[in-house]
């Protein structure tokens, strides 16, 4: 691990480091909330349901609920009680049983895998060691990397959490009643005076981040960055606006589609976004066991990269770069700062954004008027995953850290750029330059997207 990936001095951000990331015993506290927040949200995701739908494949694009309980208790024993602690391992027969990279999705339901009961003792079992170290690791700058500001324990809370809303995917290709409530997300208090896009002047930008301590391998380094004059859509596009294009014959005319886009709306007879139905006139969906009807000013979710992209093309825009979507996110052109989020550096509370699973959907357009960016933008951070045009790359002084598979192995033109996180994510596992990634098939993620066009 170089220095360029360590906690450092507000340098070559222009912002802050994390509250409290040089002090060992708040960074500490903040790993320990983390840590435990993340197990609770697990907890909730597996006990709400009985055994035999935590050991069945809802889908083919998912594992098994139990496959990830175990996953996520696999994953802190090798990075945090061998990799960190240095502890003997407790189980490394099933190392190879939960390697995601071994084992595809679809194949996860035929392996030896351990039943709910063993898979909860075993988590648990990892955590109590696991907290154990944390008391006592160092956590100070000149540690080693992995210690360092208390990396390897963010890194393993947000993976749990990364795989809580996995599991919430889960939860909604499930059939049969609901298995979770939450209450609805606040409603907007000025949506109607809000304008439809929002000018983002040209300039340069600083885009990633040297400074954030349990920032991920590719959201490193920081970096400046031009970007051109564009307008960006205030909110997301909302599934009244989407119906417009649907009703326009949007999933029949081929204009607006990539090849592979075509390709897809064809093979599979695509005619709205995922769990949408008609009925007696009505567009329905269902949504975590509950149809209702689709509401008309919350954002569209459940699209792929392609109908996003046909969208925009359909109405005369286009999907933002993920420079664009960044700097309309971060840049404060009054400091000429980029900020950790939005509205500011300080963590996320519940006036600014839809995160955490705290609400089981995306608040209306316009909602948040707290988390609004310096550009006039809002809801940026959850809600919904925002598709950009860009493919996935590395950032101009990238290095791996700490192995290959997180980001390295994913780069390409494959997979394109997702930001701002969803009501699915958890606030520890986004940021202003969190960056997430999937391939331009994907329906089952709780992805929307907004539109730009050029200045």
């Amino acid at each position: 691990m170089t220095d360029d990936r360590a906690p450092s001095a507000p340098a070559a951000d222009g912002f802050p480091p994390a509250p409290g990331s040089h002090d060992p015993e708040a960074l500490r506290r903040r790993a320990l909330d983390a840590l435990l927040t993340a197990r609770a949200r697990t907890a909730t995701l597996t006990d709400s349901v009985e055994d035999g739908e935590l050991t069945a494949q809802h889908s083919p694009l998912m594992s098994p609920l139990v496959w990830d309980l175990a996953h996520i208790g696999n994953q802190e024993e090798q990075w945090l009680l061998r990799a960190v602690g240095g502890r003997q391992a407790l189980r490394p027969e099933i190392d190879g049983l939960y390697d995601a990279f071994e084992h595809p999705r679809s194949a996860r339901p035929s392996l030896p895998l351990l039943a709910p009961a063993e898979a909860r003792t075993y988590a648990s079992d990892v955590r109590g060691r696991a907290l154990d170290i944390l008391e006592a690791a160092p956590l100070h700058e000149g540690g080693r990397p992995l210690e360092r500001a208390g990396f390897a324990f963010g890194m393993i809370a947000q993976h749990e959490q990364q795989h809580d809303e996995t599991m919430l995917i889960t939860h909604q290709l499930r059939s049969g009643p609901a298995a979770l409530t939450a209450p609805a997300p606040p409603d907007p208090t000025d949506a109607g005076s809000l304008p439809g896009e929002v000018l983002v002047p040209a300039g340069p930008f600083t885009m990633g981040t040297s400074a954030e301590p349990w920032a991920l391998d590719n959201e490193r380094p920081a970096h400046r960055r031009e970007v051109a004059a564009f307008h960006l859509d205030t909110s997301p596009v909302t599934c009244g606006a989407y119906q417009r294009f649907m009703a326009d014959g949007g999933y029949t005319d081929p204009r607006w589609w990539a090849p592979e886009g075509w390709d897809m709306v064809r093979e599979h007879g695509l005619t709205a976004p995922l769990f949408w139905h008609r009925d007696a006139g009505q567009w329905l969906r269902r949504r975590f066991g509950v149809t209702e009807p689709v509401p008309e000013d919350e954002p569209v979710l459940h699209i792929s990269w392609y109908e996003a992209d046909a969208y925009a093309r359909w109405a005369g825009r286009r999907l933002p770069t993920e420079s664009e979507w960044e700097k309309a996110a971060r840049h404060d052109p009054a400091t000429g700062r980029s900020l950790r989020y939005p509205w500011g550096d300080t963590d996320p509370t519940p006036e600014h954004a839809n995160l955490g699973q705290r609400h089981l959907r995306p608040a209306r357009a316009g909602a948040y008027p707290a988390g609004r960016a310096p550009s006039g933008a809002g809801q940026l951070i959850g809600d919904v995953w925002e598709w950009t045009s860009s493919d996935f790359l590395p950032y101009p002084g990238f290095v791996a850290f700490p192995y290959r598979e997180y980001s390295d192995v994913f780069f390409g033109p494959g997979h394109k750029v997702l930001r701002g996180g969803s009501f699915a994510v958890d606030q520890v596992a986004c940021r202003g330059t969190f960056r997430n990634w999937d391939l331009p098939v994907r329906r089952q993620i709780f992805s929307g997207f907004r539109t730009a066009r050029d200045a």
